[in-house]
């Protein structure tokens, strides 16, 4: 016993396209919300940006005293980093210095906002 056609037989290609986009567009909104999501690892490490304010205000309030020359290398020394990650942390803000450097960072900060020469 053959099933009874729903369709007409003159709409069977047409049947067939709209079936296959309506699969295409699915998997797309498969693919599409794998992308948006945003892996949040648990204790993970955190990158300079929106979510990082108060790194944010820091780092606001380093830059000012970096304008003179050499100013960066003797910070980098005075962090026991090298010059380039200074560069990663104020300039480029890719990078975030560890909890230990940015404690001693903000010692260098209240010394020179104070007058007093760091080191």
């Amino acid at each position: 016993m053959k099933p009874t056609r729903v369709i007409h037989p003159k709409l069977d290609l047409i049947a067939a396209l709209v079936e296959g986009l309506a699969r295409l567009s699915q998997e797309i909104a498969r693919e599409t919300a794998k992308r948006m999501r945003v892996p949040r690892r648990r204790g993970g490490t955190l990158r300079p940006g929106a979510d990082t304010p108060c790194w944010n205000a820091l780092r606001a309030a380093v830059i000012p005293h970096l304008k003179r020359r050499g100013s960066r290398a003797l910070l980098a020394h005075y962090l026991g980093v090298a010059p380039g990650r200074v560069h990663e942390f104020f300039t480029k803000n890719a990078a975030m210095p560890d909890a230990e450097r940015t404690l001693v960072l903000i010692q260098w900060l209240a010394s020179v906002q104070a007058g007093r020469r760091p080191g």
